[in-house]
This record gives C-alpha cells, sequence and structure tokens, in this order.
C-alpha cells in the first residue's frame, strides 16, 4: 500500500491571486485546521516584506506540528537565508524552488536563457539543501517544456540535492490520460526519480483536475497538491474521498483524516469566502484623496499593526515596530478606530527619533498673490550656522527649497499631510512629511502654530532620519 502525500495549496494560492485575501489571523486558524487534518504538506507564501514576512512564517511554524511546512524562495536564491531563517524551528520545514521551464515563461519570468536556468536551479537547490533536509523543485509549467529539457531540469536538482520533484500542468490543457502517459514516461526516461518523491498539480481549467491526479497516481506519482477551498486546482476533498473509497482496490492511501475532512473543509471554506468577501485589511486601496484605506482597532495585535506599517511603504527594525505599537495601543484605546493617516502620523512621532544634525534656528517668508512665494532659513547644519533664501510655488515649497539648499541634496517627497490638534482661530498644526531615498521611506512630524512652520520642522525631522540612517 503507497502512502499518498495530499499537499494543501490555499494560502499560497490565495497570495496569488486577487480575489481572495487573508488577514494574518485567518492563516493562522487556516494553518491550525489544515495540521489537524493531516495533511502532508502546507504551503505558504515566501518573503517579500522581511519583518512582515518573518513573523508570519515564524508564527504558523509555532502552530503547525504534524504537517511538513513548505516555503518557497527565490530561483536567484537572494532570500534563502531570510527564509530558512524564519522557518527553521518549524517541526517540519520543506524549502521550495520553484521554475518555469518552458521557452517563453522562461525568459518572461526568470529572464534567463536554458543553460542559464539550470545553473541558477543548481545553485539555490544546493544553498536550500545546504540548509535544510527537505527541498523541493517545482517545474510550474512542465507540461508545455521540451522533454529533453525537462530532463535535464529534474537531474540537475536531484543532483544539486533536491529530495522531491513536482512537475505542473498549470494550463491545464492535459486530459487524464495524457496526464498519466507524461507522469508515466517521466518515471521511464529518469531514472534518479526513483530515489525522490515526485509530486503533481494539475489546473482545473477543463474541469478534469481530480481525475488526471488520480490517473498520475495510478502512473507512479507520490505527491498531489490539493487545495481545501475551490481554488482552479485539485479539490482536497474530491482527492481524499477517492483514496479512502478506492485506496484499496488500487494500493494506495492517505493520512488524511476522513472522520474530520467534511467539518474541516466547511470551515476552510467559511474563513475564504470571507477572504473573497472583504477588502483586505493589509493589501490598501487608494481613496480619492490618496490615502489608504486601513483600519486597525485596540484588538489588532503587533504582527497586524506590523502589516499595516508595512503597507505604508515603512521599514522598521524591530525596536521601532515595538515604539510604534506601544503607541498605537495608547491611542487606539481611546478610539474606535485607527486610520492610515494616523498611522502615519504614529509612525513619524515614535519610530527612529534620531540625533539631529539639522536644527532650525529661524525661518522668514514673504508670499502674495502678485509675488513669488520666498524663504529665509537659517539653520545649525552640523555645527555651523547656515542662512539660504529659497523660491517656489507656494510658502512651503520655498522653505523646502531653501532647505534642500543648504543640505545640498534634493530628496523625494513622498507625501505631505496636515491636520489640526487643537481647535480655535489659534489651533495647532500637525505635518507629517514622507520622504523616500535608496527605496526606503521616512517619515518626519512637525507641529507648529502655522502650517508652514509645522512643514519645515516636519521635513527637517525626516532628513535627519535619512542622514542618521545613511551615515551608519
Amino acid at each position: 500500500m503507497r502512502d499518498i502525500r495530499i499537499c494543501d495549496v490555499v494560502m499560497k494560492r490565495a497570495a496569488e491571486s486577487s480575489k481572495l485575501e487573508l488577514t494574518f489571523k485567518e492563516k493562522l486558524e487556516l494553518a491550525k485546521l489544515l495540521d489537524g487534518l493531516g495533511v502532508s504538506a502546507i504551503e505558504i507564501e515566501g518573503v517579500s516584506r522581511p519583518k512582515v514576512d518573518a513573523l508570519r512564517i515564524k508564527s504558523i511554524a509555532q502552530l503547525v506540528t504534524r504537517s511538513t511546512l513548505a516555503v518557497p524562495v527565490s530561483i536567484d536564491g537572494h532570500d534563502v537565508d531570510e527564509v530558512w531563517a524564519a522557518l527553521e524551528q518549524a517541526v517540519h520545514p520543506r524549502l521550495q524552488v520553484q521554475v518555469s521551464t518552458s521557452p517563453a515563461r522562461m525568459e518572461y519570468v526568470h529572464k534567463l536563457k536554458a543553460d542559464g536556468l539550470l545553473d541558477h536551479i543548481s545553485c539555490t537547490v544546493k544553498a536550500c539543501a545546504a540548509l535544510c533536509p527537505d527541498v523541493e523543485l517545482i517545474a510550474e509549467d512542465a507540461t508545455r517544456t521540451d522533454p529533453a529539457y525537462l530532463k535535464q531540469v529534474i537531474q540537475t536538482a536531484i543532483s544539486a540535492g533536491a529530495t522531491t520533484i513536482t512537475v505542473s500542468d498549470d494550463a491545464g490543457k492535459m486530459l487524464p490520460c495524457e496526464f498519466a502517459q507524461f507522469v508515466s514516461q517521466l518515471r521511464q526516461d529518469i531514472s534518479a526519480l526513483e530515489g525522490v518523491t515526485l509530486g503533481v498539480a494539475c489546473s482545473d481549467a477543463l474541469h478534469v483536475a481530480n481525475s488526471s491526479a488520480t490517473a498520475a497516481l495510478m502512473e507512479g506519482a507520490d505527491a498531489v497538491k490539493a487545495a481545501s477551498y475551490p481554488l482552479d486546482s485539485v479539490s482536497l476533498p474530491d482527492i481524499v474521498t477517492i483514496l479512502a473509497e478506492k485506496g484499496p482496490d488500487i494500493g494506495m492511501r492517505s493520512d488524511v483524516d476522513i472522520t474530520v475532512l467534511k467539518r474541516t473543509c466547511a470551515q476552510v471554506a467559511r474563513i475564504c469566502e470571507q477572504g473573497v468577501t472583504k477588502a483586505s485589511l493589509f493589501q490598501p486601496k487608494d481613496t480619492e484623496d490618496g490615502a489608504h484605506d486601513i483600519q486597525l482597532t485596540a484588538q489588532d495585535g503587533r504582527e497586524a499593526v506590523a502589516q499595516g506599517v508595512a503597507a505604508l511603504g515603512y521599514d522598521l527594525s524591530d525596536e521601532d515596530l515595538s515604539l510604534v505599537y506601544e503607541s498605537f495601543l495608547r491611542i487606539a484605546s481611546k478610539k474606535e478606530s485607527v486610520s492610515a493617516r494616523e498611522l502615519d502620523a504614529i509612525v513619524a512621532s515614535s519610530a527612529m527619533q534620531v540625533p539631529a544634525t539639522y536644527t532650525l534656528n529661524q525661518y522668514t517668508i514673504n508670499s502674495g498673490n502678485k509675488v513669488k512665494a520666498t524663504a529665509y532659513i537659517k539653520m545649525e547644519a552640523e555645527g555651523k550656522t547656515v542662512e539660504r533664501v529659497g523660491m517656489g510655488d507656494g510658502p512651503i515649497d520655498a522653505a523646502l527649497a531653501a532647505i534642500d539648499e543648504i543640505i545640498g541634496v534634493r530628496y523625494e517627497l513622498e507625501d505631505w499631510q496636515m491636520q489640526a490638534v487643537t481647535e480655535g482661530q489659534e489651533a495647532t498644526g500637525e505635518a507629517v512629511i514622507k520622504l523616500r531615498s535608496n527605496g526606503r521611506v521616512y517619515s518626519g512630524r512637525g507641529v507648529s502654530t502655522d502650517i508652514v512652520g509645522a512643514s519645515i520642522r516636519a521635513y527637517l525631522n525626516a532628513i535627519n532620519k535619512v542622514v542618521y540612517e545613511e551615515a551608519n
């Protein structure tokens, strides 16, 4: 009796889809459900936002005790160490190397020729195998790849240390008999497959994914990627039921608990249907005024705040994230919810507070409806008193131009926000300015009784953070 490994792909496929968006809490709940169901592997998305995604992977790894937890790495291997650092505490970790092997997709997706892709596969699989005993190569479009080249790909991966090879009909154009023949031919042509697990994945484009997967298993495949919620893939409840009903006749079985299958899949469906119908909290949509549709409450945890901060473009250290979270809790406890603009202000006032390289001494603004705005700025710059005059389309633009003259650099202005802190004719205003430098976003906060003064202070606050960060 052969043991067939059932790998659930819901969380990974959800990350690739714009139609299904899962929150961090929902992913944790799904992981617990799938682990309890007894699937062989739970596949989740990799690392695109290092701090946020590392925390997500570590959190899921702590919950999954029975199933293998599989996480993909990039084909060039630049993130192998980063992914492994997040995954290594899992009871059963697996690193995945996903490749597009057909000529058109190879060049479009990877920007590589055939020989170059083989080199990348060898190097990346070796790097993964040096860290993790379980490494999987996934040939995403194997059925559209020249058989001779696919053989090279598989042999290269196995030689480099891959323990699982998965071939996919991601176009879903093969009939069950054709896919069965495809798998059978691989078994005949590649002797090295005898020492590894051979997995399959099928699109349900022709509504025959379950039949194709079953046919492939009967021709020697050992594992199948399936989804516990309908996602253009092999259906996990269907393939498990097929194995439970017909397994004894065809010499196959799975470890998935058939007694809780229906109840667990219903719970998974409930979670996923919520993800289909609601807007994602952490993939914000732009509103008409340019803000982001983020709403956090006091019940949201550190991870939720971290994802909200990342959605706004910040890459904070753990220390700064702790400071932001503490400030968030103080504010959220007094409000129904915290918006994107308020979260921006929290980051500006709490994170990356550094010694001031530049401080403001004095400013004078001259503007009117018939004269071009000018600003006189006097500052302490690196121990010296410096003064400049700037011109601009308005008083704020002129003031920032004068500061740029003093520091000798013009940073990219990502955003500028202004809001009243107090009420009345002498209301205090708060400005939040975001600058981008070398791909990172820095936020500054300034408070004054006039919007120009608040903006100048916010601009200098952000500049001081840039200068300090890039000098250290």
